[in-house]
């Protein structure tokens, strides 16, 4: 497989102005922008949870955390993901100084990444009708029998111009004047 072009963050990290919609999201709401981006993401919505209560757990049992987990493990995925230039040290120096701008700059990629139209290739599909294939006689083919149904009288049946069949084939004990055929093959009079 061939490895596809890296390409660089569709936004800077402090470019938060360039959607100011996503700007006031994460500032008026950084938990909630961190979940939104877990959850289009495909993670847990609550991943960044770690981030908020790890700190305060962890320093609780004197482990100092400089490195959120959440938000370094989700940039690096996204950045794997779509085939973007940076490395490890670059997101954690991002994460670490300013983690509110890399969930934001995160939420400004998957929205751009939303948007961008996807190429399908749709080939043509070629269509089929079978029918039956046709059938073809003889010139001067003439059947020699033709089999009829008890009860049905034959002289209404239709035939082709110039066919004239050797012999008609009736069940036993039929007559077209009565048209009644008795299982014993006794002619039944007609009620």
């Amino acid at each position: 497989m061939a490895a596809q072009p890296e390409t660089d963050w569709n936004s800077g990290l402090c470019d938060c102005f360039e959607d100011a919609s996503t700007c006031c999201y994460g500032f008026w709401c950084g938990p909630c922008i961190a979940c939104t981006v877990s959850e289009r993401f495909g993670e847990n919505r609550f991943l960044p949870i770690c981030d908020i209560c790890g700190p305060v757990i962890l320093s609780f049992c004197g482990i100092p955390l400089a490195v959120p987990p959440a938000v370094l493990s989700l940039r690096v995925a996204v950045r794997n993901k779509y085939g973007i230039k940076g490395s490890v040290c670059k997101d954690i120096l991002a994460v670490s100084c300013c983690g509110w701008c890399a969930w934001c700059q995160m939420h400004r990629e998957l929205k751009h990444r939303k948007k961008t139209p996807s190429v399908i290739n749709v080939q043509n599909q070629t269509i089929v009708q079978m029918q039956p294939a046709p059938v073809v006689m003889a010139p001067g083919y003439q059947p020699q029998s033709v089999m009829m149904a008890p009860g049905y009288p034959p002289q209404s049946v239709m035939m082709a111009p110039g066919y004239t069949p050797q012999s008609v084939m009736m069940a036993p004990g039929y007559t077209p004047q009565t048209g009644i055929v008795s299982p014993a093959g006794v002619v039944a009079p007609p009620q």
